[in-house]
């Protein structure tokens, strides 16, 4: 007879909600709004308002997908349901990848942020030792299965909620009405085209606010009831960090003014500016906080999502999907670890090139798999149904479209393309589970004649 106090309890509502918080939000809240207010001022928060809107188009089309599923993987499974084994074999290893370097990102951002209180990460083997310390830190709470997991990860985001909160509430009492002009760079006036290269400009950045929502259906099958939970979350997180970003964005303009623009650490030197030297040490506490969560977050999403491959379809050798008595992926772990300190070694401009590519990576296929089973009305909703036909899917990917083709580097573009390939040649070399395939197969058919 099973003990039932052995079998991990699965993640509530609030600790998936608490997890897509420490997803989305990340260093570029605490260090974006600079960027964003040289390019459009006050108008910034339209802008702002206007990205959500169009980021949460991509949100449901995710809310309406992992209604319909209840298994690990997120944009790979999406894929392999709707274009084939293959397709959804590529995607899950190149998102694994590019996971990893939304780790590796955030825990050199940690240190690089440390360096300006303790000058003795300046020395390499100290950072390197950094390194080590941190990624090895993830993988032992990931280790000890989802108990540690909630734990850390809560406190971990309602920290930084709260980090956000006291800049928002106490900001306000400091704020100044002339701040709030210009309300328009003069240059956006000058005619059509400088009005949308700054607007476009002030976009771009915005938009990478918000590309973590991707990564919450990844560990679905640890959730509980993910079919229904999922969903309300990710509407819930989106709706959540849009209120926090723009409340944000206009205590932080109505405290610094055109300051704002030439700040390195913005909200910090804000907060300084309105009540004193406590305020900038508040917020740095913050930001260190934040990223720690996102890099756990990252830490705790991309092991399950190679685990996924090898478990849900045989895609990979079984041996890599294995999990401890925690129910905890291992093999995942250690994948994740050794590759994630790899990557830790470039530079911190590079790693988060490489993770918005990620996010766009994800974004097509699964918007496409929507558009797919809307027509075929195969694998049917449960607990979310996305509003209209096709034309929140169509918004959604004309939007990821314009955006991988107008903000990605060539030379991230030329990484993505040469792990596409390794991938793709690996895969012939890979024996696959028939029986998986086999059960997928019925599991399929079934569904058809249901509909």
């Amino acid at each position: 007879m099973t003990n039932k106090s052995s079998v991990p309890k699965k993640l509530s509502f609030i600790s998936i909600y608490f997890l897509g918080i420490n997803a989305v939000i990340g260093s570029g809240t605490f260090l974006l709004p600079s960027v964003i207010y040289r390019y459009m001022n006050l108008t910034a928060i339209l802008v702002l308002l206007c990205t959500a809107v169009t980021v949460s188009m991509i949100a449901l089309c995710y809310a309406d997908l992992s209604s319909r599923f209840t298994q690990s993987g997120a944009a790979w499974l999406y894929s392999y349901n709707a274009f084939g084994r293959f397709s959804g074999y590529e995607l899950g290893i190149f998102t694994w990848f590019l996971g990893c370097t939304t780790l590796s990102a955030e825990v050199v951002a940690l240190l690089t942020i440390l360096k300006s209180f303790l000058p003795i990460f300046k020395n390499n083997a100290v950072y390197i030792s950094g390194v080590i310390f941190l990624i090895l830190l993830f993988s032992i709470i990931n280790f000890f299965g989802r108990s540690w997991v909630k734990i850390v990860n809560n406190i971990s985001a309602a920290a930084k909620i709260i980090t956000l909160l006291v800049f928002i509430i106490v900001g306000a009492f400091f704020i100044k009405k002339a701040h709030f002009t210009p309300v328009i760079p003069h240059a956006a006036l000058t005619g059509v085209g400088p009005f949308f290269k700054h607007f476009g400009a002030a976009f771009t950045p915005i938009f990478y606010l918000f590309t973590g929502f991707s990564f919450i259906p990844i560990a679905a099958k640890q959730m509980n009831n993910p079919e229904k939970n999922i969903p309300r979350v990710l509407i819930a997180v989106m709706t959540s960090v849009t209120i926090l970003d723009c409340l944000m964005l206009l205590v932080a303009i109505g405290l610094s003014g055109q300051k704002l623009g030439g700040y390195s650490n913005p909200l910090a030197s804000a907060l300084k500016t309105g009540v004193g030297q406590w305020g900038f040490a508040f917020m740095i506490v913050g930001m260190l906080i934040s990223i720690f969560g996102v890099a756990f977050s990252a830490s705790f999403n991309t092991p399950s999502l190679i685990a996924s491959l090898a478990t849900e379809h045989g895609m990979l050798p079984k041996w890599i999907g294995k999990k401890n008595k925690h129910d905890a992926p291992w093999v995942g772990i250690i994948f994740t670890a050794v590759l994630s300190g790899a990557l830790a070694t470039q530079s911190y401009l590079f790693l988060v090139s490489c993770t918005v590519l990620a996010s766009f990576v994800q974004y097509v296929p699964s918007i496409l798999a929507v558009i797919k089973f809307k027509h075929s009305n195969e694998y049917p909703t449960h607990g979310f149904s996305l509003p209209g036909k096709y034309t929140v899917p169509i918004i959604a990917l004309i939007t990821s479209c314009y955006m991988v083709t107008a903000t990605t580097a060539p030379k991230t573009l030329l990484l993505g393309a040469v792990v596409a390939v390794i991938a793709a040649a690996c895969y012939f070399f890979i024996d696959k589970d028939e029986k998986l395939e086999k059960e997928h197969e019925d599991f399929l058919a079934k569904l058809r004649r249901k509909n």
